[in-house]
């Protein structure tokens, strides 16, 4: 178990630095000047002079070879030191942290949404007798994954905010401004979640022992519930990372569409404006929220299924 640990670290270790190379090089290709886009205009609008410019770039260190940017800020975030914000000179790490809480209030509340409707729509439709009504729950799940997030949160907007008045379209005031993004957010995830659970599901009921429990007399939903669902429960877990990582991106989208404050809205302005190490910032983070999230299913499959071994990989 030691060995297996240490060797997911150092996967996991891998995957940052990977994250982080590519980040740096997508964004230093990317035309531009980012003292510029900080002065807003700088030398076009004539409120800042040449001297003043190159200055700042000497002073950000964007003046030095790339390979020398790339290894002193790469060191410095092994560190702990994700820089400093080009436009508000507070460091990354408060900056993020400043918008986090929004970004987990909308995640949790999404990833609710999904286990609900998404364990809901597998339990039905493996449960029920009825062809049709099977046929029509298994058939939800690809269109939904395949709807544009956007789409579903502008569909939302105009159906319960503009026609009905129900919830406000922007903002984040209180629990009924958080309902119409959650959805939105949630949506794609729960049909993700009704998938693979549906499958696992029709696998488990076909193992020896539902028919051993049901010739002992144990009510059909008494075993799909008690027995098939915590069965099929443990393959299911292996898409933990994935639901993490569809969060993380999807809040980019669910943020600006409605307006809201977190990592998302965040993570747009930087990329508007080339704030290079914020962006950077939040790239690392989302990595790093994906890479707990698998390295925790990893130890517990183990542990929860001895039938499993350590050391297969569920990334």
């Amino acid at each position: 178990m030691t060995r297996y640990i240490v060797l997911r670290v150092l996967l996991a270790a891998g995957v940052l630095w990977a994250a982080y190379t590519v980040t740096f090089a997508i964004l230093y290709i990317i035309p531009g000047d980012p003292v510029s886009a900080m002065l807003a205009g700088g030398l076009d609008n004539g409120a800042v002079s040449a001297e003043r410019l190159e200055e700042l770039r000497e002073a950000y260190g964007f003046n030095d070879p790339l390979p020398l940017q790339y290894a002193s800020h790469l060191w410095a975030a092994v560190q702990g030191d994700l820089g400093t914000s080009v436009q508000t000179g507070q460091p990354v790490s408060t900056a993020v942290g400043q918008v986090l809480l929004p970004t987990v209030e909308l995640s949790a509340a999404a990833l609710a949404i999904a286990l609900v409707l998404g364990g809901g729509i597998a339990l039905v439709a493996t449960y029920t007798h009825s062809g049709w009504l099977r046929e029509a729950l298994l058939g939800i799940p690809p269109v939904a994954v395949s709807l544009p997030t956007f789409w579903i949160g502008l569909v939302l907007i105009q159906w319960f905010s503009f026609q009905w008045g129900i919830f406000p379209a922007i903002g984040d005031d209180g629990i009924r401004s958080l309902v119409l993004p959650a959805l939105t957010l949630g949506l794609p995830i729960s049909a993700l979640v009704a998938q693979v659970l549906a499958k696992s599901l029709q696998e488990a009921a076909l193992d020896p022992y539902v028919t051993t429990a049901r010739a002992k007399g144990i009510s059909r939903l008494h075993v799909h519930l008690g027995h098939v669902l915590r069965n099929a429960t443990l393959p299911s877990l292996t898409m933990v990372g994935l639901i993490a990582g569809n969060l993380l991106a999807g809040s980019v989208i669910v943020e600006t569409v409605f307006s809201r404050p977190g990592l998302g809205q965040l993570t747009v302005q930087a990329v508007t404006l080339q704030d290079l190490p914020v962006v950077q910032g939040v790239v690392l983070f989302g990595a790093v929220v994906f890479i707990a999230a698998n390295l925790i299913v990893d130890l517990l499959l183990p542990l929860a299924d001895p039938r499993v071994t350590v050391g297969r990989s569920y990334a």
